[in-house]
């Protein structure tokens, strides 16, 4: 069975609605960016990090000198990304919703997705 990385990206990105979220990514990082949205970098650029490392031909394991372990690594990595990406951008889309919606007595310091 042979698996390539974009398969496998593809596959991993259907996790919880990611390919919906992938606008507001964006706008969370703009945000963050202009300094107007909260948020520790660590939170973010580890995932991006995750997700670039995904894309990159360049590989700790290879897929073509280890065929198994190659995959594996991928998805090691995706498993880890994806859910703390869309944690931060849920994050993100109730402060957003907070800031639009507040009349500036309520705050959302740090906000829990309850499933």
């Amino acid at each position: 069975m042979k698996y390539s990385k974009l398969s496998l990206a593809k596959e991993a990105i259907n996790h919880k609605g990611f390919i919906k979220k992938i606008p507001d990514i964006f706008r969370m990082i703009k945000m963050w960016r202009k300094g107007t949205y909260p948020m520790k970098s660590i939170d973010i650029i580890l995932p991006l990090l995750g997700v670039l490392y995904i894309l990159s031909p360049i590989d700790l394991l290879p897929e073509v000198a280890i065929p198994v372990l190659g995959v594996m690594d991928d998805l090691a990595v995706l498993y880890l990304v994806i859910p703390k990406l869309i944690k931060e951008v849920d994050k993100f889309l109730l402060w957003e919703a907070q800031q639009k919606y507040s009349s500036g007595e309520t705050k959302i310091i740090d906000a829990e997705i309850i499933e």
